[in-house]
């Protein structure tokens, strides 16, 4: 390995570095000028460089650019004593690997000069080429369905429902049945229903006649006519007023709709993919959605699964939005480390697909190497999750048996089974004092069943209380 440089005017400075790379055995060379680390460059090459911004002479920035113009791949970590924003603005901009506002703690630089150092050695290691990939991914049976359904259904004129919570990539799906049917040469148009005030919705859904309300000087053609031949996606539908959903339901049943004002019936030649991340039954029953319209739009449903349920898929998604991510940035494509990733697997995704998207995409601007770390997460994703209510030890046992799946480990149904029945039989001898029978009652067991489990479980430290 080559020497990591050390650049810095303060001899205090070099001294603690001096001191800290020696005793962590990492070669190091040390200069007390960017002129004099400049010259040295014209004969040799770092493993890592780590520079003051601020030097007589040259400073770091200037540095940074040619060391960044003659050896791209060559990280550079800068520091100063002048934390300030544009001093930390112009560092990034110009390349530099991460930055380290003085003071700073000696173990803190000493392991980021150890990830600059893995850095630099895993420049020469095959990259991964950016390419476009698929607009939907998915290898888990619960997506393998969707995928089914796509296909039975491309060359269909049915009315298709997705349920799905929200960021599992509804409008993915409705875009991916247009694209697969016989109407895939017209317009596919897109309308969330929620997020349109509901004085402007019937407008933007039918069109307007001039002169219908205050301001409507011309005459406007709305969602409907724009996607004639097409399909009409309508997001959120469960959010749709009441008056609207009976205008919708009169084009569902007729195939015609009027403009705002208007008088002559226009057919609609389009067919409908309604998505919601609400339960419509449930809607129906509480008089918030009309049944008859529920009964149009349900012809054929398709549910898209949260992420949480095809955690195997986690790993497919984030390579493919980083490769997506870098290609967009210009910049090389980046990868989580075997750990950070089957942390992410254990993490709970509420946002789903869009949220992994997103983290993927903070990571490629803000994670400072290739290799992605868990300490690279965002803090929220480092955070400890905690089960903030009732329904989510659901998803902390779903993490645990994660966590034993990623481990290898075998025979796991009958080792958390045990777990599991062991810490309800706990609680309740702890509840009631001990009394067996009332703890079987609570329990929902026989009073021969819990004492048999008791010793079983070989569960020990209460006394045997019988009433």
């Amino acid at each position: 390995m080559r020497p990591v440089w050390i650049i810095d005017d303060d001899r205090s400075i070099r001294w603690v570095f001096e001191k800290a790379l020696t005793r962590e055995d990492i070669a190091f060379r040390l200069f007390n000028s960017a002129d004099e680390a400049l010259a040295a460059l014209a004969t040799s090459v770092p493993q890592v460089v780590v520079s003051d911004i601020r030097m007589p002479g040259g400073s770091g920035l200037d540095l940074l650019q040619v060391i960044k113009e003659r050896h791209p791949a060559l990280p550079v970590i800068v520091m100063t004593a002048y934390s300030d924003l544009e001093s930390a603005v112009a560092a990034f901009q110009g390349g530099a690997f991460e930055y380290l506002p003085k003071p700073f703690d000696v173990d803190h630089a000493v392991e980021l000069i150890r990830r600059a150092v893995e850095e630099s050695l895993r420049q020469t290691e095959t990259r991964e080429v950016p390419e476009p990939g698929p607009e939907i991914l998915g290898q888990a049976a619960s997506m393998q369905e969707v995928f089914r359904a796509i296909g039975r259904l491309s060359q269909s004129q049915a009315t298709v429902l997705i349920n799905g919570s929200s960021g599992t990539g509804k409008e993915l799906v409705a875009r991916a049945l247009h694209r697969h049917s016989p109407r895939s040469s017209k317009p596919f148009i897109a309308i969330n229903t929620a997020a349109i005030p509901k004085d402007l919705l019937e407008s933007e859904l039918f069109g307007h006649e001039r002169g219908a309300f205050t301001g409507a000087q011309t005459m406007r053609r709305g969602r409907f006519e724009q996607a004639e031949g097409g399909t009409f996606f309508l997001d959120e539908i469960g959010d749709m007023p009441a008056d609207l959903q009976t205008r919708l339901l009169r084009v569902l049943s007729d195939g015609h709709f009027y403009r705002v004002g208007g008088h002559q019936p226009i057919k609609a030649n389009v067919r409908i993919i309604a998505a919601t991340h609400q339960d419509l039954d449930v809607r129906v029953r509480a008089g918030l959605f009309r049944e008859d319209l529920f009964h149009r739009l349900n012809v054929i449903r398709v549910r898209l699964p949260t992420l949480r349920e095809r955690r195997e898929d986690i790993p497919l998604l984030a390579r493919h939005f980083l490769v997506e991510s870098s290609r967009q940035l210009g910049v090389e494509t980046k990868r989580l480390s075997e750990s950070a990733m089957k942390y992410l697997m254990g993490h709970d995704f509420p946002g789903n697909v869009r949220q992994l998207e997103n983290l993927c995409h903070w990571l490629t601007v803000m994670a400072p190497g290739v290799n992605i770390e868990i300490a690279d997460l965002p803090p929220e994703f480092r955070e400890e999750q905690r089960p903030a209510s009732s329904e989510n030890w659901i998803a902390a046992l779903e993490r645990e048996a994660e966590n034993a799946l990623n481990r290898g480990e075998h025979n796991i149904m009958h080792e958390m089974t045990r777990q599991f029945e062991r810490a309800l039989i706990l609680r309740a001898l702890a509840h009631t004092g001990g009394r067996r029978i009332e703890a079987s009652q609570l329990l929902g067991l026989g009073r021969n069943t819990l004492t048999r489990k008791i010793q079983e479980l070989e569960i020990e430290g209460k006394p045997p209380v019988e009433a």
